[in-house]
């Protein structure tokens, strides 16, 4: 039986992995590690608390103390890394936050992890750190970083650290960098879920720019197999690029996200771009599929359309957010871009 630590796993793809893993792996134990900040939604998990193989602990991954702590008195047999600060636009506003965690926070993961002499270590990353594309060509794993914000440079960082954590002690760590996400449970702010509760609440869609920004969208499933095949079966020391090949505008997502609830292209709007804002993203994910054999299993369509069903769905998971019921935190109410 091994023992799996993920951090950040109250979030939206950490809370997804936790439950991936748990359902595919009887045998396993999973303990969950985060220090619940203003994304970590203990909704997420609601169905796994009482699961004699899954504990939840609360705690912050750049408290060096605690760290040596937790791992000293349990045998861990791989480490999950999500745990991130990972929105753009609060990057710009709090660019100290971004570095601690991201920076810090996985410097002293990985130290803690060394010492104790954990196996297994998988960091998750993001595309982002990559920078922006023209209208051609993929980011490939030999694409050199040029992050444009305060949250891709935090994780281009926090890769660097992961790289150096391999070439200097050689601690078996790989990376995964992945394209956005999407699909149930995602915290509000992102672009597809605040695309889909503003178009249930009838209220405008605001875009930045000319909202032809591009984007290539995975689902959270596929990315949660993507990272567990890495986990099985990745080769320390390497990155592996995850992308679900499915580009599209940020307008053609909000027309999509209209037509599957049956509500106007009207409802879109436009706002001044952001600072650094990135034009295109698109992954070439050939390595992960030529050495592991992961390919995603959903196409956009439908994967969009079982996400839009789930908030339609599941009113009171995000009515709780937007009240601010589960932890005091008030989104979506001053109609700010996507």
């Amino acid at each position: 039986m091994a023992v799996l630590l993920v951090t950040g796993g109250m979030g939206f793809i950490g809370s997804h992995f936790i439950r991936f893993w748990h359902n595919r792996h009887p045998q396993d134990s999973l303990i969950n590690l985060d220090l619940l900040t203003y994304a970590g939604n203990p909704y997420n998990l609601t169905d796994l608390q009482d699961s004699p193989r899954y504990r939840f602990i609360r705690g912050d991954i750049a408290d060096a103390p605690f760290l040596e702590r937790l791992m000293g008195g349990t045998s861990i047999d791989a480490v999950v890394h999500f745990a991130a600060e990972s929105h753009v636009d609060r990057s710009i506003r709090e660019p100290a936050t971004f570095v601690r965690t991201n920076v810090l926070g996985t410097q002293q993961l990985l130290e803690a992890a060394r010492r104790e002499g954990v196996p297994k270590f998988v960091h998750v990353s993001t595309d982002e750190v990559y920078g922006t594309l023209g209208t051609s060509g993929v980011f490939t794993e030999q694409t050199p970083l040029a992050p444009n914000s305060p949250y891709s440079a935090s994780k281009a960082g926090s890769d660097l650290l992961a790289r150096a954590y391999y070439e200097t002690y050689g601690y078996p760590v790989a990376v995964t960098r992945c394209s956005n996400n999407y699909g149930p449970m995602q915290f509000p702010e992102k672009l597809i879920p605040t695309l889909i509760i503003r178009a249930l609440r009838d209220l405008p869609l605001p875009l930045y720019g000319d909202g032809e920004h591009v984007r290539d969208w995975l689902h959270v499933g596929d990315h949660c197999a993507a990272i567990a095949a890495v986990l099985e079966s990745g080769r320390p020391g390497e990155v592996y690029n995850v992308g679900g090949g499915s580009e599209r505008t940020n307008l053609e997502v909000a027309r999509t996200v209209l037509k599957a609830l049956g509500k106007p292209d009207t409802l879109i709007s436009f706002a001044p771009d952001r600072p650094g804002h990135d034009r295109r993203y698109a992954i070439d994910a050939s390595k992960l599929t030529g050495e592991l054999g992961w390919k995603p299993a959903y196409t956009f369509e439908e994967g969009l359309r079982s996400t839009v069903d789930w908030y339609v769905r599941n009113r009171t998971w995000w009515e709780r957010i937007l009240s601010g019921e589960y932890r005091g935190h008030h989104l979506l109410k001053g109609g700010g871009p996507a």
